[in-house]
């Protein structure tokens, strides 16, 4: 950043905090040390000795080696407490110019919020009975040259928060405490799946061919191989390559990368949860979905002034029963069988009806129309049109309709389910089919992707998979109002 992009007066508390680092250095101090000597972190000292007595400590006298963040400095003339910050703990260290050395008090007066330290010392209790560390000695760690906003919560850009989101996370707690949430979740997906005999695999963030769902890639280029790879919209196609090669269970947590909007519910790269089990249907992984999140969540959450319950079993609707019966009665099941052009013309806005070329879009259309957003309790909904549905076998009794599930909490999609397609003629029909969407104008539309139509040759046994998008299911659970907040470095515009 250009001294032209700093304001006047953070450009003077710059200035006066290089002088300060100077002073620092001429004590003898390394300007950025390589180590730092601990023993033990905040939280850890806040466990151990947080529920324990002034009069408990003071028999104990135990001593610790801490560093951390300094975030507040009160200086009471000969002694002065200083706050200190270590992911979501925090800690104050008394320090009195009679207990500590000489260089190190000069060292403390040389301190800024910000600045990174470490301290040994007692733990006690003050007065007030605060836990605290009597310092007997500081060291430097590093010196913040930038000021830490007063109120990060108080700017009027509030994007300046994800562009920055190492200041986010220095000032703010709760946001430190979604990501650490955030890492739990991923942790009990991967231990479910484990313990459930499915093996973690990683297959190509590039791809040939765009394939395993409706999106528009980002494209790049491989110089040495002079050809055209695009981002991964999804793993599955690979994932059932997988399945056909005799590995029965398998998953991936994944990076996928979409090039369409921005949305609070949409990041251009995202992250999601796909797993494939041979010998399964929809069915069963409706079971296993429940039997996932149930144990994830021990009762209810809230989410957007919403109370969430996670009990089994979850609410089920197939599609057409969602709109009939969101629709507050305006809307029959008789009249979804077709669909009449006044229908999509009552509740479906002009921009938006360009595409609805056959009887199963305009059913999808007119189910995120009225249904969808009334989706809150965990609901899954069923009979999806195979129009939409390019890679899900269909059901024996109804061929317009697939063996398929998306689950929703919170009025968004969470997952996506299918009972495989394995019949390799049929996979290669549906792929000509959406090709001539493509021809049509639909960027959307799936590729052919003839080795795959290959494998499926070879033999696939009958297979159940599903996606689950762990950024929405971390918004659900972290009550975050945007994709935004549990996603650490999103995508911005720049300035």
């Amino acid at each position: 950043m250009s001294e032209d992009d700093i304001q006047p007066e953070e450009s003077e508390l710059i200035r006066v905090r290089r002088e300060k680092l100077d002073r620092i250095a001429a004590l003898g101090y390394d300007r950025f040390p390589t180590t730092a000597d601990v023993d033990t972190t905040i939280a850890e000292v806040v466990a151990r000795f947080g529920a324990k007595s002034h009069d408990e400590l003071v028999a104990e006298k135990p001593r610790v080696k801490i560093a951390g963040r300094v975030m507040t400095i009160r200086e009471f003339g000969k002694t002065a407490f200083l706050v200190l910050s270590e992911k979501t703990a925090n800690i104050q260290v008394y320090c009195r110019k009679d207990t500590l050395p000489e260089r190190e008090w000069s060292l403390y007066q040389n301190l800024d919020a910000g600045d990174w330290i470490s301290a040994e010392g007692a733990v006690f209790r003050t007065k007030t009975n605060e836990l605290s560390v009597k310092a007997q000695h500081i060291d430097f760690l590093v010196k913040a040259l930038r000021p830490l906003p007063g109120k990060w919560h108080g700017l009027t850009d509030v994007e300046q928060r994800y562009r920055q989101r190492y200041v986010d996370l220095i000032v703010n707690d709760d946001v430190k405490a979604v990501f650490e949430a955030r890492a739990k979740i991923v942790r009990h997906i991967r231990n479910w799946f484990d313990g459930h005999g499915f093996i973690e695999v990683e297959t190509p963030m590039m791809q040939p061919i765009a394939g395993g769902a409706a999106a528009r890639p980002f494209v790049t280029h491989h110089n040495a191989l002079d050809m055209d790879l695009y981002l991964r919209v999804a793993p599955e196609l690979y994932l059932k390559r997988l399945i056909v090669g005799g590995m029965h269970r398998v998953y991936e947590i994944n990076r996928n990368f979409r090039n369409e909007g921005i949305s609070m519910r949409h990041n251009p790269e995202f992250t999601m949860l796909e797993f494939y089990q041979a010998y399964a249907d929809y069915e069963v992984l409706i079971e296993e979905t429940e039997d996932l999140l149930s144990g994830l969540v021990e009762g209810s959450v809230t989410y957007r002034g919403n109370e969430i319950s996670f009990k089994r079993p979850f609410a089920r609707y197939t599609m057409k029963e969602a709109i009939a019966h969101f629709s507050g009665g305006s809307i029959s099941i008789d009249e979804l069988d077709p669909i009449s052009d006044a229908l999509i013309e009552r509740l479906i806005p002009a921009e938006e009806r360009e595409g609805l070329f056959s009887e199963g879009k305009r059913l999808a259309a007119l189910f995120e129309a009225v249904a969808e957003k009334h989706l809150i309790q965990p609901t899954f909904i069923t009979d999806f049109p195979t129009e939409v549905s390019p890679l899900s076998k269909q059901r024996r009794d109804d061929p317009r309709y697939v063996e398929r599930f998306e689950l929703f909490i919170g009025g968004m999609e969470i997952a996506n389910a299918f009972s495989e397609l394995n019949d390799p003629d049929e996979q290669d029909r549906r792929f000509r089919q959406q090709l001539a969407a493509r021809e049509r104008g639909d960027d959307e539309a799936h590729q052919m992707d003839e080795d795959y139509v290959r494998a499926l040759e070879y033999g696939m046994p009958p297979t159940g998979g599903e996606g689950i998008g762990i950024d929405r299911l971390a918004m659900v659970l972290t009550d975050s109002a945007t994709i935004r907040d549990v996603i650490l470095f999103p995508l911005m515009r720049p300035r």
